[in-house]
């Protein structure tokens, strides 16, 4: 009955997620409240042994950070300044907004940057008369693929990175920069290609225009300023510098964040700060932790686990190039991070079937689950909240319009990350010693 019950409550969940007619956090603590109602499990099975706590603090940090440096008006007035540069050219602002885009999902997180640059970017795009839908579709792109680089750039990298110990900063920028590296220099390429006729020459009024905005304006040149661009830059070297100190991610970001509440107390209220805090998403993670909990608990994740055993035999090359194609295309259907919950359970079970090295299998999950995000609108997180933003100032983006861009760059993502992925960890592998 608690099988039933459990698998219920996640599919029905899944569902209503995917549709988002309600909140998904919303959703994701009925079905985690629901299990504890029924029996699936106990309160402190939940929050002892299924909510990853590490995850949810770290993403709070974050926020926080980036919520206090927002108030010094940096973002903005870096991208006006890009604008500026460029002198409104159409092509060459696509180019240097998606390298902002990607720079700043790696480094911050994809959710966050998207939110910093669609509305300046819309407004650049009314003043210089352009068509938005290539600008907002370079940023999706650009913010999956830049969030793919790094552990704290992408949610699903954030809960492996948290899910296995072993597998640092350090470790994801040594793997997965490389690949979205060229996956973004190919995917803006590919774009610029796309889009160029659609991009014609901007009229000089316009131009004129956007060459008065004084981007300086923006900019407050307060304490707070270097305050908060010096505690962002140490709390990134923290995570750089985590292999040597040993000291948990999820620690350096909490100090981080707290200094920088402690000293900016006089500019900016703690309580304000706390109100920009992302509260919908981190409870979105609490009620996922939990509805993943429940399949756990009654031995599903085993199960699934021990049939991928049966179809790939066992075999580490099959196993992991059917997560990275399964992750990929299922991302593109439903949102990463559940999909990514789910599967951390599932890729650790592995091990208990004898299965030694698994991080080829980590690898093609953040890689899978972070490029097939593109798919679609609701692949991932960011690509949502993009949308969202876009509607609220009439500039929707149609669903399969994106499609029609987002499929194929995801499919050839997967095809370049197969041939990474096997050439880097599996071949290798194969090799006799």
């Amino acid at each position: 009955m608690a099988v039933t019950i459990a698998i219920a409550v996640f599919l029905v969940s899944y569902i209503f997620i995917m549709t988002e007619k309600i909140n998904r956090a919303l959703v994701a603590l009925s079905g985690g409240i629901l299990l504890l109602l029924t029996g699936v499990y106990q309160w402190e099975d939940a929050v002892q042994s299924y909510i990853d706590w590490n995850t949810v603090a770290l993403l709070f940090a974050m926020m926080v950070l980036v919520a206090i440096t927002k108030k010094t008006g940096v973002f903005t007035y870096v991208a006006i300044w890009l604008a500026k540069t460029v002198k409104g050219k159409p092509v060459p602002l696509l180019v240097g907004i998606a390298i902002l885009t990607a720079i700043g999902s790696a480094l911050l997180d994809n959710v966050t940057t998207v939110l910093l640059f669609v509305p300046v970017i819309l407004t650049l795009t009314n003043i210089l008369k352009l068509p938005s839908f290539p600008y907002l579709l370079t940023i999706i792109l650009a913010a999956n693929i830049g969030g793919t680089a790094t552990l704290i750039g992408d949610p699903p990298n954030i809960m492996i990175g948290q899910a296995v110990p072993h597998l640092t900063f350090v470790s994801f920028v040594q793997h997965t920069a490389p690949v979205a590296i060229f996956l973004f220099i190919m995917t803006i390429s590919l774009l610029v290609v796309l889009f160029k006729k659609q991009l014609r020459k901007v009229d000089k009024k316009n131009i004129h225009r956007l060459m008065e905005m004084e981007e300086e304006s923006y900019l407050k040149k307060s304490p707070l300023l270097y305050q908060s661009l010096s505690i962002l830059t140490l709390t990134i070297v923290g995570f750089l510098l985590h292999p040597v100190f040993h000291v948990d991610l999820t620690i350096i970001a909490l100090c981080g964040a707290i200094l920088l509440l402690m000293i900016s107390e006089k500019e900016v209220e703690t309580e304000t700060i706390f109100q920009q805090v992302e509260w919908v998403t981190l409870f979105f993670f609490i009620g996922l932790f939990m509805l993943v909990g429940g399949l756990e608990e009654v031995g599903v994740i085993d199960e699934l686990a021990r049939t991928i055993m049966w179809v790939t035999e066992g075999d580490i090359t099959s196993t992991s190039l059917l997560l990275l194609w399964t992750s990929g295309l299922f991302s593109g259907i439903v949102d990463n991070i559940p999909f990514v919950a789910a599967m951390i359970p599932v890729i650790k079970e592995f091990e208990a079937y004898g299965m030694a090295n698994l991080d080829p299998l980590w690898w093609s999950l953040a890689l899978g689950a972070c490029l097939g995000g593109n798919g679609t609108l609701i692949g991932a997180s960011a690509n949502v909240v993009v949308a969202g933003l876009a509607e609220s100032q009439n500039k929707r983006i149609p669903f399969l319009k994106f499609m029609k861009y987002g499929i194929p760059i995801v499919i050839l993502s997967l095809i370049i990350s197969t041939i990474y992925v096997y050439f880097r960890y599996l071949l290798p592998f194969q090799q006799p010693f």
